[in-house]
């Protein structure tokens, strides 16, 4: 928490916000307040509640710091900025950004908040950097629901890949050492978006659909769908070419590259073994190589892996929160404890091998996970330290203190409930 601690006005909240990052990075079932108060030895939950509504501190510049962090430690030349959206399922309509829209979460239309995130991915790994919330139309044009969230008044609707250019501009601003942006169709097909990145000066490969027309033939005027371009192509426009290292081996596709007649741009496809197609749309500020850009393309899938870290490992998703600030607090501080796992495998990771097929002839131990290095530093460091600061006679004592609690406060809401249902079914 030294890199971060210039970002409290108080030493109270700084204390809550490492034990909260401890939380996190413990193997805790859920991380909300209740259960991060209770793993560190708290009374009640009130200052960790506290941390998230209103404590001082500046949750913007943890971003910049954790930004800084991850330039350190993971940052190469012809690193990947990629940007995508991860739904977070939730009941009722209060918190903020919350409406019946499609998650990618749950795969289908569920009541949800949406978040725009920001990773960043070289070499030496990848981690998430930037966070937006999705505030939907509905929630923008009624500035009384938006007040009761605590969404500042200043803040107007934006489209996610809008959001998505806001972070991508601010990373370049902050010099992070990345010269390509990557994303899916619903950033690919947006105009104003691909435009945004090439003004800024970073090279892009965006999927777009099959539909998505591309430049055919000098001048831009006229246009052909992706699609079609595909269909006309000979069997001597594809190559093979592994897209990077899976779990199981390289991602071997095959790969056509056709010019755009637009200077820079070009249009990628991909074939799967079962004759899929998917399309790139490409621009680069210099001239590459056809492996450049498939790299580019294989890196994308990285974030949907950083997604699956931060809620698996680091609670990303395991908030109670329902206002703006709320959101944005409980986010940063999942994403510090995920660059912290992050940066640590960094530092461990052997070299990659020069053979792609290395591992069918070798069976030892893989490389350090984030999943592993969070087992690790619990049990060597947490667990030993906490039971030299806390008694066997305090530990039950607490236990069964927030057994007490826990039963109070849900019956209380119990309560509450059932005079609500009795006031609708029979009055005042």
């Amino acid at each position: 928490m030294f890199l971060v601690a210039g970002r409290f006005a108080r030493v109270e909240p700084r204390r809550t916000a490492r034990d909260m990052v401890l939380g996190l990075l413990s193997p805790l079932e859920r991380k909300n307040c209740w259960w991060l108060a209770e793993q560190a030895g708290h009374g009640d939950p009130q200052a960790m509640q506290r941390l998230l509504r209103t404590a001082v501190w500046d949750a913007d510049g943890i971003r910049d710091d954790l930004r800084s962090f991850v330039a350190a430690h993971l940052g190469r030349p012809g690193g990947v900025l990629i940007c995508d959206e991860t739904g977070f399922l939730k009941k009722g309509t209060s918190s903020v950004g919350v409406q019946r829209q499609y998650s990618g979460t749950a795969g289908r239309i569920e009541n949800s908040q949406v978040g725009v995130f920001l990773s960043y991915a070289s070499l030496r790994g990848r981690a998430l950097i930037d966070r937006r919330v999705y505030l939907p139309k509905s929630w923008a044009d009624d500035p009384q629901r938006c007040a009761a969230a605590g969404v500042p008044a200043e803040v107007e609707f934006a489209t996610k890949p809008e959001l998505a250019l806001e972070m991508i501009t601010e990373a370049a601003a902050a010099k992070m050492p990345a010269a390509w942006v990557a994303a899916d169709e619903a950033y690919g097909d947006n105009g104003a978006f691909r435009a945004g990145v090439a003004k800024l000066g970073m090279g892009y490969v965006l999927a777009v659909s099959c539909t998505h027309r591309i430049p055919a033939w000098p001048g831009g005027k006229r246009r052909l769908r992706a699609d079609r371009i595909a269909a006309a192509l000979p069997a001597g426009c594809w190559h093979r070419v592994s897209a990077g290292t899976g779990s199981k081996g390289p991602r071997w596709y095959d790969w056509a590259w056709v010019s755009a007649h637009q200077r820079g741009h070009s249009l990628l496809i991909r074939r799967g073994s079962d004759g899929t197609l998917a399309f790139y749309r490409c621009w680069s500020p210099t001239p590459v190589t056809l492996a450049a850009l498939v790299r580019v393309a294989g890196t994308r899938w990285t974030v949907e892996e950083g997604f699956q870290a931060a809620k698996d490992q680091a609670g990303l998703d395991h908030y109670q929160v329902r206002t703006w600030t709320g959101w944005y607090r409980h986010v940063t501080l999942a994403m510090l404890a995920l660059a912290f796992l992050m940066a640590c495998a960094a530092q461990v990771a052997p070299p990659p091998p020069a053979d792609p097929w290395h591992h069918a002839r070798h069976g030892g131990p893989i490389a350090l996970t984030a999943a592993e290095i969070r087992r690790l530093f619990n049990g060597l460091v947490i667990v030993p330290l906490r039971a030299r600061l806390a008694p066997r006679t305090r530990a039950v004592s607490d236990i069964q203190h927030w057994s007490g609690w826990r039963r109070l406060h849900q019956g209380q809401a119990r309560q509450s409930h059932y005079q609500h249902r009795l006031t609708i079914e029979f009055g005042p």
